[in-house]
């Protein structure tokens, strides 16, 4: 399962426990950064533990709930919940011979981090005094690569440290210095974190060295410096619960923490004066966050199916995580706006930062429109329409799958100022977008400039798209899984989706499109092969042209992301109209067509949809065929509409039709 946060926080949680979690990226893990079936394994050895030593008053029994160690020696229940809103999961056995209910609450909190509230309750009948151990295992310090925890752990274990502050009782978990094999010096200056708060008189271990004597009920000595294990924060103590009694009590970790937030975290920690309800607070405000941004995408509804309202909430959430969520209606901030365009275009941005500071700090999408049209610049015109507001997205963060990279980007690091950005797949960004519409009609237009301003002249479609631009996939000789081709899959479809849908809204609005010279290009290092090389090996369809991704890389540094757009003999980026885009879409596709079987993936890539079929790369598409012939009569009808006017095209497009 994914628990999530209106934050950065990232979980992944099997329903037997185990766990890996941390901050924006696997970078910053909290728990080892694996794979599903490694974090179903890691049950008992990672995450959450707690072992009771319970007196019956006749005996002292042991009991590790959520362990298999010991389940055959009582009647237990266990139990697993979610909260509707998706940022909460509990644990909960149930020992009926005890009479006894422990649970366990995964938590988030912006400000400190991964929060796991425990409560046990006594329900026997009788008082019960308990000596616990509570707490989490395989910690990992600030700095371990997650290639490095993957491929020689045992060598990251080798530079763990774990220190106690004992006023505090804060874990820090640092490396004694930075893994690397060079002779240089390199210092670990930030830690992890970990803390608790809510037992009474407690003593603390910092690793699972102990647990087997406490399991023993052998004496367990405190810790306060380990190095060279695993690291780990456990809690001894004890508690005497009378009948209906429970008590509660919160475990709390966080990741990259220099010096100063360490101070800052252990004299808050010491001082304790409404900690507990600063905790608690943090904790609810991230949830209300949540619902906050699910509710402005129209994620909360009402009826007499309360699961189906669940389900609903939960499509929203998982959508917007993807494809992102506009950050305040139609509201636009100055300050991003100006970033944006500095970051695209350079020159474009000089041109018209005075009149950008005309603006106000915070202006409505209209009022961003009107000052558009006093310009004549095509390419401020197409960098306006392209900029899209949005949050909350992030790319895949499935740890099973070795190619899903995620960064959720939401705040800064230096100052913790907003940070609005966007990246996904292709197929992931456009496709949540067609969802993301209906709830900001408004911004369909950027949308449509956005996805056809990243298609090539070739008709196809880079790896990814993000808030600065798009990016392609380059041959990796050393990575088995790095392949190159045009991801030209549902192409078609999303983009008549998101036309169908302008339409709907502006039934005129396509005809001021069509001879609108403000689209481009998006310059791929890509070279689909002539078709008699095709013929002969079509599986190897596509040469990636070293020497253009040098060049294209270049002109980004030195010009801004609109250094990846074609550009045309002068050296001049090269400007087309929205015909000619869906001219230059719908050739690729035709050019492809087989008569009577479908359109041919002819650049390496599948339909996705075909490729559960089993048809790959090389096979026809039904889908896109059965979308395309959708589209001509959508096309047909707008043409109908604009009284035959004459719209330029380029040479080469001219002869490719």
């Amino acid at each position: 399962m994914s628990v999530v946060s209106d934050s950065n926080h990232w979980m992944f949680i099997s329903s037997n426990g185990g766990l890996t979690a941390g901050r924006k990226n696997s970078q910053y893990a909290l728990f080892p950064y694996y794979t599903d079936d490694k974090i179903t394994e890691s049950a008992g050895i990672t995450g959450s533990k707690s072992i009771f030593q319970v007196n019956t008053g006749n005996e002292t029994l042991l009991w590790e709930p959520f362990c298999n160690r010991n389940a055959d020696s009582y009647r237990i229940t266990r139990n697993l919940y979610k909260n509707i809103f998706g940022n909460k999961i509990m644990f909960e056995e149930i020992n009926h011979d005890m009479g006894l209910t422990f649970r366990y609450e995964w938590n988030s909190s912006n400000l400190y981090g991964f929060v796991r509230k425990a409560t046990l309750q006594n329900h026997s009948g009788a008082n019960r005094d308990i000596a616990l151990l509570d707490g989490l295992q395989n910690l990992m310090p600030y700095g371990v690569e997650p290639n490095m925890q993957i491929q020689a752990s045992n060598l990251a274990d080798a530079y763990k440290r774990s220190e106690l502050v004992p006023e505090s009782g804060l874990g820090i978990y640092a490396l004694s210095a930075i893994i690397v094999d060079k002779a240089e010096p390199s210092e670990a200056l930030k830690a992890n974190v970990a803390w608790s708060i809510g037992l009474p008189n407690p003593q603390y271990l910092l690793s699972s060295l102990q647990l087997d004597r406490f399991r023993r009920m052998e004496t367990v000595t405190p810790e306060a410096d380990v190095k060279g294990e695993k690291g780990a924060y456990f809690v001894l103590s004890s508690l005497s619960l009378s009948d209906g009694a429970a008590h509660s009590w919160k475990t709390v970790a966080n990741v990259n923490h220099d010096h100063a937030q360490v101070i800052a975290l252990s004299r808050e920690i010491a001082d304790g004066n409404g900690l507990h309800e600063r905790l608690e607070q943090d904790v609810e405000a991230g949830t209300r966050a949540l619902r906050q941004l699910v509710t402005a995408s129209d994620g909360l509804r009402l009826s007499n199916d309360t699961i189906k309202d669940t389900r609903h909430y939960s499509n929203v959430l998982f959508n917007l995580m993807r494809g992102g969520t506009f950050d305040f209606n139609y509201q636009i901030e100055k300050w991003d706006l100006s970033g944006y365009l500095k970051n695209a275009s350079k020159s474009v941005y000089k041109s018209c930062e005075d009149r950008l500071q005309s603006l106000p700090e915070v202006f409505s999408l209209t009022k961003l429109n009107a000052w558009l049209e006093d310009s004549d610049n095509p390419d401020l015109y197409r960098l306006i329409k392209e900029y899209l507001p949005l949050k909350f997205s992030r790319r895949h963060g499935d740890p099973s799958r070795p190619w899903n990279q995620f960064s959720i980007n939401t705040r800064s690091e230096i100052d913790g100022s907003k940070i609005l950005d966007y990246q996904g797949n292709w197929r992931d960004i456009f496709q949540n977008w067609e969802a993301l519409a209906h709830s900001y009609p408004g911004f369909i237009e950027g949308m449509i400039f956005k996805f056809l301003n990243a298609t090539t002249f070739d008709g196809y479609n880079p790896y990814r798209v993000t808030k600065g631009g798009f990016d392609w996939e380059t041959i990796e000789p050393d990575n088995p899984w790095s392949y190159i081709g045009y991801w030209g899959d549902h192409q078609i479809i999303y983009l008549l989706k998101f036309l169908e849908f302008y339409r709907s809204r502006s039934s005129h609005g396509l005809n001021g499109l069509l001879a609108n010279e403000s689209f481009v290009y998006a310059n791929v290092p890509y070279r689909i092969k002539p078709y008699k090389h095709i013929a002969r090996d079509p599986k190897n369809t596509i040469d990636f042209d070293e020497a253009s991704d040098h060049a294209i890389r270049a002109r980004v540094a030195v010009n801004g992301a609109d250094g990846a757009l074609l550009v045309n003999t002068s050296e001049d980026i090269h400007h087309v109209n929205f015909l000619e885009k869906i001219l230059a879409t719908v050739l690729a596709k035709m050019s492809n067509f087989i008569p009577e079987g479908g359109i041919w993936m002819n650049t390496q890539r599948p339909e996705w949809n075909d490729a559960n079929n089993a048809l790959v790369g090389n096979g026809v598409s039904m889908v896109t065929l059965y979308y395309l012939r959708r589209f001509l009569n959508f096309f047909r009808e707008v043409l109908k509409q604009s009284n035959g006017a004459e719209v330029e095209v380029s040479e080469e497009m001219a002869v490719f039709f």
